[in-house]
């Protein structure tokens, strides 16, 4: 994307500076521009004349055009009373919105948050090789629903580990499902999965199949319904039952405890 704009001033130096200071760079700072009226004096110091006029442009970087295109359409929202503050380096650009109507900007769990960086990572990296990291953010929010998800992973991922019954989330995005992913890791005796397609997407919490729980679980599932031994009766076993087996006497004629004498 370009941005241009006309310089108009006394001589072509002044009209290029002040193109310049529209484009809100300094003075030293070199630009691609072109002359498109030279200056004229007036005739007699009275009569016509008319001033220098130079466009000046720039080839805005991806960062630039990402930022324009977000204020852009916040302002197509009618949202012009909030302040998106801008922070960038080669590989990243972090955009901080502020103002009274930043419920509009998050939307419904932070949906409409989701799709402004989403498209305004787009528009960065339209035609650039390498690729910039785009943040759409609004105070802490993404911290704090971060730090929310990763109670909920954990949570369920007790619940499943202790009950042995899968449980499946809510839809969300690549980002939150990452966040429950990396949670659920943390647990013995689970694992997650991923279900659905497009925006029904979403992540399955289920026992491990390798773990020891499950196992114990699956026994005790197998031997449900099944008849228990009944062991209230006592047993007797029966002469023809016992093993056959000659008395035991290491003693010789006298028996185990030797001679008795009366």
């Amino acid at each position: 994307m370009v941005k241009e704009v006309i310089g108009i001033g006394d001589n072509e130096m002044e009209a290029l500076a002040d193109a310049k200071k529209q484009l809100g760079i300094s003075e030293d700072v070199e630009v691609n521009f072109e002359v498109i009226q030279r200056a004229e004096k007036k005739k007699f110091g009275l009569f016509g004349g008319s001033p220098a006029k130079v466009k000046a442009w720039l080839n805005a970087s991806p960062a630039d055009n990402a930022e324009e295109f977000l204020k852009n359409v916040l302002n197509a929202m009618n949202l012009t009373n909030l302040t998106v503050n801008v922070e960038k380096d080669e590989k990243s650009i972090n955009f901080d919105i502020e103002g009274e109507d930043v419920g509009y900007v998050i939307g419904r769990r932070g949906e409409t948050l989701d799709a402004l960086q989403y498209l305004t990572s787009l528009v960065a990296n339209h035609a650039e090789s390498d690729y910039l990291k785009v943040t759409v953010n609004t105070g802490n929010y993404r911290e704090k629903r971060e730090k929310t998800l990763e109670i909920l992973g954990r949570k369920i991922a007790f619940k499943v580990a202790k009950t042995g019954r899968k449980v499946a989330l809510e839809p969300m995005n690549p980002y939150e499902r990452r966040i429950i992913h990396t949670a659920v890791q943390k647990v013995n005796g689970v694992i997650s999965e991923s279900e659905g397609e497009n925006a029904n997407r979403h992540v399955v919490i289920l026992p491990d199949p390798k773990s020891r729980n499950y196992r114990r679980n699956n026994n005790y599932n197998r031997n449900k319904g099944r008849r228990p031994y009944n062991n209230s009766k006592p047993h007797t076993m029966q002469d023809n039952d016992a093993p056959k087996r000659e008395p035991l006497n290491e003693g010789g004629e006298f028996g185990l405890y030797g001679r008795i004498d009366k």
